[in-house]
């Protein structure tokens, strides 16, 4: 045997054993490409759940539709019998039991705006897209949670101001209505779902705008002062307005008389979520090209 045979043979360097990844550091390997659904949707339900406004805004719309609803039932009870007999043909127990959407709209639409706004002003929208790179997903997921809160708290909200509002008005003597009654369960399950596309149309608004000041000012602005102001525009542009506008409009639902100038309560609530669902778009849209 050579002596060149006997070096090729000499003892071989083994190659160190890779060491294998158990099932718990294979799913830690790339947590952001195997997030769910389901996993995005507990997140922000958690996220919007903790949050200490969450509890304060739902309290406080279950109150304004309950309260406002006692006081507006019992002032325009006291003030039917002074009425005048065309005053009286126009009278509308149904929008004067559920004045509280009006505020109750409001607040379910900052909650809505907050569900976003507060992470870009946090920061913590940055960590939110690392674990869930797919931002359609989680606009998804807050409007699901947003909706899981609204509505329930939209109907109680309606609900309760109906039941309070007409036993104001029964105890006063005015003109009242039971829930069996034509117009009664379309006026608080409309109005339930009426306040819930406020929320959708808050969170539309946060994605945008991405400001929680800036989002409150354009809630405050939308929902509240452009109806308000609208009377007092020019001409055709008040008659629009007051018509079309789509708070406005959606706020029809809630009515039991049909004024001829306005949208009845149904095609008025179509414009309202046709509203929002441009706006969801756009703000999904929005969302995906913007950095975080």
């Amino acid at each position: 045997m050579s002596q060149s045979t006997v070096e090729t043979r000499g003892p071989r360097l083994k190659r160190p054993a890779k060491p294998r990844r158990g099932r718990g550091e294979a799913s830690a390997a790339g947590p952001a490409s195997r997030a769910t659904f389901g996993h995005s949707l507990r997140a922000e339900w958690i996220r919007l759940r903790t949050m200490r406004s969450t509890l304060y805004v739902v309290l406080v719309t279950l109150v304004a539709g309950a309260g406002l609803g006692t006081l507006s039932g019992s002032s325009a009870g006291d003030e039917y019998a002074l009425m005048s007999a065309a005053d009286k043909l126009t009278f509308d127990p149904l929008a004067t039991s559920l004045k509280g959407v009006i505020l109750a709209q409001l607040t379910l639409a900052l909650l809505g705006g907050l569900a976003i706004a507060s992470e870009y002003g946090s920061r913590t929208i940055v960590s939110t897209l690392t674990a869930v790179p797919r931002r359609g997903r989680v606009l998804v997921a807050k409007a699901v949670v947003v909706l899981a809160i609204a509505l329930p708290t939209g109907l109680l909200t309606t609900l309760g101001g109906f039941l309070a509002g007409q036993a104001a008005l029964e105890s006063s003597g005015a003109p009242y209505l039971a829930l069996g009654d034509a117009g009664a369960w379309r006026a608080v399950l409309g109005g339930g779902a009426y306040l819930a596309l406020a929320g959708l149309l808050g969170l539309a608004a946060g994605t945008m705008i991405r400001s929680t000041t800036a989002t409150v000012t354009t809630l405050f602005t939308t929902i509240l002062l452009v109806p308000g102001l609208a009377p007092s525009l020019p001409g055709v542009l008040a008659d629009r307005v007051t018509k079309y506008w789509p708070p406005s409009a959606g706020g029809r639902i809630v009515t039991g008389y049909h004024d001829p100038g306005l949208l009845n309560p149904w095609p008025g609530f179509t414009v309202m979520a046709g509203c929002v669902v441009i706006l969801l778009t756009v703000a999904l849209f929005t969302f995906r090209r913007r950095d975080a």
